[in-house]
């Protein structure tokens, strides 16, 4: 195979080898021309794998903060690994900080179907409640004339905060959200969030950074790196009442995200916290450790939780349903999805899931289990 250097991306990534008890560290090579990658060694100075085609991977897969999974291989990307890529791939691929505002947080799946259908890729999301300091901190209310309203709106319940990834992101996302007043957008621009979602200027439904540089201090102070001393906004999860619901890598990178969402409303429940999760080998195998020894599937449940992002979620019922872990465990279905499509076609494992392992989500089993699961994620691996 000839060398062709003028069209690949270098990136610094890392495996934890659970054999030797290490973490590794690599340069990820990619070549978008024939969709080949080559890992290179950086403490042993070897090439790890040479460049071969990788099933399942494509250009907009590699990006700084994704899992990518080569070869059953968990593989993080850290950083590039030239100033090349850098240029490149910053300058075809730009992140935006969004927000969905309170009043619309109920229709966020729809929200979020729309924000995938015009080519964003969310690369991270977190429900938070913002503060008087963290709308000053971020300059997020600029010239409005009666600031203290718009303030008291954030601040009054939860908000979506989404990383999204696109190219042109920042114009992109102007053109998806609309003009700033709800009501001028229904006049130009009927299709946008704004028209859609919105009431006036000040109850707007979203709000995204008006510019690249905006966008990486808002990013920053939003969903800081794990270099940064600053975790980050506290989730939301009340840890009452609730069940644990998990979208699992494969769905995240399907895209299925925004359905799955607004199937979830739709169907009556309340998503009262959401956070993404990257779960590592030693927190994957301990948090299904209960079914170690009782499905076949065990292994491969646990190579699918950590080959990337998923998203959690702790759920509730509008009606405070007696058995909130019970009557969800009926809208995701069976946990074979070809035998929930004949018996039981509307729910979520049936609409979204292919296999037994990769079947779109995770549910809470048993009635101790919902707020124990919400525990595990939200008040353990968040305060890590």
């Amino acid at each position: 195979m000839s060398v062709d250097y003028s069209n690949r991306y270098v990136f610094e990534a890392e495996w934890y080898d659970q054999v030797a008890c290490m973490l590794k560290k690599f340069y990820l090579y990619y070549y978008p021309s024939d969709n080949t990658v080559e890992l290179f060694d950086l403490k042993t100075k070897k090439t790890f794998l040479r460049r071969t085609t990788c099933e399942g991977i494509t250009a907009k897969d590699f990006y700084v903060g994704t899992v990518i999974t080569i070869f059953s291989r968990c593989i993080k990307i850290t950083g590039y690994a030239d100033t090349c890529t850098k240029t490149k791939l910053e300058t075809q691929l730009q992140k935006v900080f969004v927000f969905l505002k309170p009043d619309v947080i109920d229709k966020m799946g729809e929200i979020l179907k729309a924000i995938i259908n015009y080519d964003f890729y969310i690369t991270n999301i977190k429900m938070i409640r913002l503060t008087p300091n963290d709308i000053a901190e971020c300059n997020l209310v600029k010239d409005e004339i009666d600031k203290t309203s718009v303030i008291n709106y954030l601040i009054s319940g939860p908000v979506v905060a989404l990383e999204l990834l696109g190219g042109n992101g920042i114009m992109r996302w102007q053109e998806l959200a609309g003009p700033e007043d709800s009501k001028d957008a229904r006049s130009i621009a009927a299709s946008s969030l704004r028209a859609c979602y919105g009431k006036d200027d000040i109850h707007n439904a979203v709000y995204g950074s008006k510019d690249t540089e905006t966008a990486m201090q808002e990013l920053q102070y939003f969903f800081p790196d794990s270099k940064c001393k600053n975790k980050g906004l506290k989730n939301t999860a009340t840890l009452q009442n609730c069940t644990c619901c998990i979208i699992k890598p494969h769905a995240v990178q399907e895209g299925l995200l925004g359905a799955i969402f607004d199937d979830i409303q739709k169907a009556g429940y309340t998503i009262t916290a959401v956070q993404q999760f990257y779960v590592n080998p030693i927190n994957s195998e301990e948090f299904l450790e209960i079914y170690k020894g009782v499905l076949p599937e065990y292994t491969a449940m646990v190579a699918e939780l950590q080959s990337g992002p998923c998203i959690v979620m702790e759920v509730s019922h509008k009606d405070e349903s007696p058995n909130i872990v019970a009557d969800f465990r009926n809208l995701c279905g069976p946990m074979d999805p070809d035998i929930a499509r004949q018996i039981r076609p509307n729910t979520l494992r049936a609409k979204y899931g292919k296999t037994k392992v990769q079947n779109a989500i995770h549910c809470s089993d048993l009635p101790e289990d919902g707020i124990l699961e919400v525990e595990y994620f939200f008040k353990i691996l968040d305060g890590i």
